[in-house]
């Protein structure tokens, strides 16, 4: 018989599911539950068994995750300690925390489980540090000290590191960790492919060297985790029994070492046999073939978005949802389609678009709003005449009322940010850039600049000290401080100092001829700017002193980006006369800063608009190449364009109200012109939800149907069309500007030779002639040779912009006529369509030619 006295400790009691107490709380009525829609609502209340909650781009995502866990803390069914809930960053885990605790007061600030994957993996981590070989205070790497490691690995193994750079193998590192793989998971191919075989003893050297260090780094938070779960079962089963719910944000952009991680905590018990040894799983699939297939999962909601997955470059696996059902059997499938955020006709574009890839578990967007106005897609010649369309359109919004905070241009890659950064200090417009520095604020680009004024002005000591060991000439701080010295002795600037130091012994061997080749090479590149072009003089700086190199070779993640935003630097100097004028043009660019606070528009790209929204969004760009970006599509074939496609779909949903997609049919890459297709994601919209606009940029290379046909077709001059801010400015001063014509264009219809419009690549000089900026320097009739001139027809132009004029359709020249060009040289006509001629040139073949670029021979 039990002793009445003896105390015992009672268990802890909860109210019966269905019970008398649970129905008569219920029948309170719960606030927070007001004002869902039945599928929110359903997700909320849903707590047993694992739920996967899609959720479709403004649903209401958020909301329904914070409601979800003010559910279970108000209805009992756990203590603020036993709720798992897991997000990506730490904004996101703060904004979470503030939501429960507006709904159930402060109760909330019981949840130490509430934050990102990292910061839960570091906080268990801690409580079982001896277990994995570290101590509770080890130290958490940041990338810079995680490099710094690396290289003394690679000079202690005497490895080159000019060749296999330590940024290269933190790239890997990161995906081996992403990937759950430990030294003796790595695959044996990939680790081969760093430093002729000896990859992998570098990463187990790594991992050695962390633990003296008493080190992790952010890989480690998870990786240590999941090794920690494997080798000692009885701690995993000690964080199932605390945990009662898991929830999950953006589960669609977990990776597999995330994926791992869960999945051993949503168990119920740990795995009938060890999960330790060769057999280790190194991805979800393997998990499923290895763990026991009845394993009990608990209460796990993973709310996401298949369709908005779009992290792949960085370890994210779009797979982790699509498997939902078959990793957590008898899974319960949410569905929020109803839209809250967009209007009809760009939900119907988005859904469209989206519904083409066939790695999704489906869902269709709908909203109970209005249609709205259609999504626009809109054609132009080049970059510049988008942004002068993009330019114009804000202008005509922002004096209807329309506030610029609510004007967004999402762009694919970070180098088309330069072009309307450009355009907005032209035309006054304030702006700012979301997710990284504006353009002209990038390293990559301030070192390039500080070349530029170096050559420029020598005295610039402020650029000198930027350079002076960018990329690395062993010429470190002792060196300027030793030039330091001798500049404020001699009262000259540091270039003039290094001169002189480099012609003394006090610097070593080594430093002193480094110093030596860089006053040799300012003063070479200083003595050709007269004689060469300034950007081609800006291609030479950056190649002969060795920068450029110095990307090439980083091989980094970011290593291809910084390279295009240096060649875009480059093309944008063509439209200034001289190097000081685009000097003194970046100097007002970098003063353009109306602060934080400011009304202004938001450029960012695709990749940090997601979470965003908008009232309009100008999504230019839409270029095969482009986007999809070919990279890729080179890299992951089908895969990767899939995923370019749910960026797209990111791109349109983030507009409330307006959607205007815009292309190009000519872009420079790589200092040369080339013929841009749109994207096959243009006719993938749905033509009853897509309006097809004229560019209001001041002159186009596609018609207003999206054929190839051309305004300069038709006999009408439009110029008494524009009632754009520029053509109403243009008119108040009467201004008229001359261009020089010697460009050859090819315009054309389906139905004639003509059909595929190409412009005809010649020297850099043609091809910029299109620029407006540069119709200033062709006010006057060109220099024709002494061949007999013609006469020169002078279009009008709108503050240096031109406006297309017609040159007739009936053409003096006949089939078998020899010709002449400046370019191309001689030629007989082959093909005569109205003005527009083909002519097979003795030397440069076929082309298109318009007849006033020709002279009978």
């Amino acid at each position: 018989m039990t002793d009445p006295h003896q105390r015992t400790d009672a268990p802890p009691h909860r109210p019966a599911p269905g019970g008398i107490a649970a129905r008569a709380r219920a029948a309170t009525g719960a606030p927070y539950l007001h004002g869902l829609n039945p599928e929110q609502r359903e997700a909320v209340e849903t707590l047993d068994g694992p739920v996967l909650v899609l959720a479709g781009a403004g649903t209401g995502k958020t909301r329904v995750l914070t409601t979800r866990i003010a559910h279970i803390l108000s209805l009992g069914r756990a203590r603020p300690s036993e709720v798992l809930a897991v997000t990506f960053t730490n904004k996101a885990a703060r904004e979470m925390k503030g939501r429960v605790g507006q709904m159930v007061g402060q109760i909330v600030e019981g949840m130490p489980w509430l934050g990102t994957f990292h910061s839960i993996g570091a906080r268990i981590l801690r409580h079982h540090a001896e277990l994995v070989g570290l101590r509770p205070d080890f130290t958490i790497l940041d990338t810079d000290d995680q490099i710094r490691l690396i290289k003394q690995l690679i000079e202690a193994d005497n490895i080159d590191e000019k060749r296999w750079p330590a940024r290269v193998f933190a790239a890997m590192l990161d995906g081996w960790k992403n990937r759950g793989l430990t030294p003796a998971q790595a695959p044996a191919g990939e680790a081969a492919s760093f430093a002729n075989g000896r990859g992998l003893n570098l990463y187990k050297a790594y991992q050695e060297r962390l633990k003296v260090l008493n080190a992790a780094d952010f890989g480690d938070l998870l990786l240590e985790n999941i090794r920690l779960f494997r080798e000692h079962p009885e701690i995993l089963r000690g964080y199932q029994a605390r945990f009662k719910f898991i929830l999950v944000d953006e589960y669609q952009d977990t990776n597999v070492a995330q994926y791992l991680w869960l999945r051993l905590l949503a168990q119920r018990s740990a795995p009938s046999r060890s999960l330790t040894g060769p057999e280790v799983p190194s991805t979800p699939q393997a998990l499923t073939e290895v763990g026991a297939p009845d394993f009990a999962t608990k209460n796990i909601c993973c709310v996401g978005d298949d369709d908005q997955s779009i992290y792949g470059w960085r370890g994210a696996e779009v797979d982790n949802i699509l498997r939902f059902e078959h990793d957590f059997p008898g899974a319960r499938i949410i569905r929020l389609e109803r839209n809250y955020r967009s209007t009809g006709h760009i939900l119907a574009a988005a859904a469209h678009l989206i519904a083409h890839n066939e790695g999704r578990l489906g869902k269709t967007l709908h909203t109970e709003d209005e249609d709205g106005e259609k999504v626009t897609v809109t054609s132009a010649w080049d970059s510049e005449e988008e942004a002068r369309a993009v330019g114009e359109d804000i202008e005509q919004l922002q004096r209807q009322g329309h506030s610029l905070n609510e004007i967004a241009i999402l762009v694919r890659a970070s180098f088309q940010m330069r072009e309307f950064e450009d355009r907005f200090v032209t035309l006054g417009l304030p702006y700012r850039v979301i997710g990284g520095p504006r353009f002209y604020e990038r390293a990559e680009i301030r070192d390039a600049l500080a070349y530029l004024r170096l050559v420029h002005q020598p005295a610039d000591d402020l650029a000198f000290e930027r350079i002076i060991n960018v990329p690395k000439r062993g010429l470190g701080d002792a060196t300027v401080k030793l030039l330091h010295g001798r500049a404020r002795a001699a009262g000259v600037p540091l270039l003039e100092a290094a001169r002189a130091v480099a012609g003394t012994e006090e610097l070593k061997p080594k430093p002193r001829a480094a110093l030596r080749d860089v006053v040799a090479s300012f003063d070479r590149w200083r003595a050709q700017r007269d004689s060469v072009e300034h950007n081609k003089l800006a291609e030479i700086v950056l190649d002969e002193s060795g920068y450029t190199d110095m990307w090439q070779k980083e091989r980094s993640a970011d290593a291809a980006g910084r390279l295009e935003n240096l060649k875009e630097l480059v093309r944008s100097m063509e439209e200034f006369e001289n190097l000081q004028g685009f000097l003194e043009h970046v100097a007002l660019v970098m003063d353009a800063d109306g602060g934080a606070d400011a009304d202004a528009v938001s450029i960012m790209t695709l990749h940090s608009a997601k979470g965003l929204e908008f009232d309009t969004v100008f999504l230019p760009g839409w270029e095969e190449g482009l986007l999809p970006h070919q990279r890729s599509l080179d890299e992951q074939g089908r895969a990767g364009l899939e995923e370019e496609r749910r960026l797209a779909h990111v791109g349109l949903t983030r507009a409330r109200r307006r959607a205007k997609i815009s292309f190009v049919a000519n872009r420079r890459i790589h200092g040369s012109w080339s013929s841009s297709l749109p994207s096959r994601f243009i006719d993938e919209l749905p033509e009853a939800n897509v309006e097809v606009t004229e560019s209001q940029g001041g002159f186009g290379g596609f018609s207003a149907y999206g054929n190839y046909g051309s305004r300069f077709d038709t006999m009408e001059t439009f110029g008494s069309s524009y009632r754009t801010p520029g053509w109403q400015r243009a008119q108040r001063r009467g201004r008229r500007e001359f261009e020089d014509e010697s460009q050859d264009v090819d315009y054309g219809e389906p139905s004639s030779p003509f059909a595929t419009p190409r412009y005809e690549e010649g020297d850099d000089a043609e091809a910029s002639a299109l620029r407006a900026r540069r119709i200033a320097e062709a006010s006057a009739p060109p220099a024709w040779s002494n061949r007999s001139a013609r006469s020169h027809v002078a279009p009008a132009t709108i503050e240096g912009e031109l406006v297309a004029k017609s040159t007739g359709t009936v053409s003096p020249y006949s089939v078998g006529d020899r010709v002449f060009h400046l370019k191309f040289g001689n030629g007989n006509v082959t093909h005569v369509e109205g003005n527009k001629l083909i002519i097979q040139f003795d030397k440069a073949g076929e082309k298109r030619i318009l007849d006033r670029f020709v002279e009978r021979v």
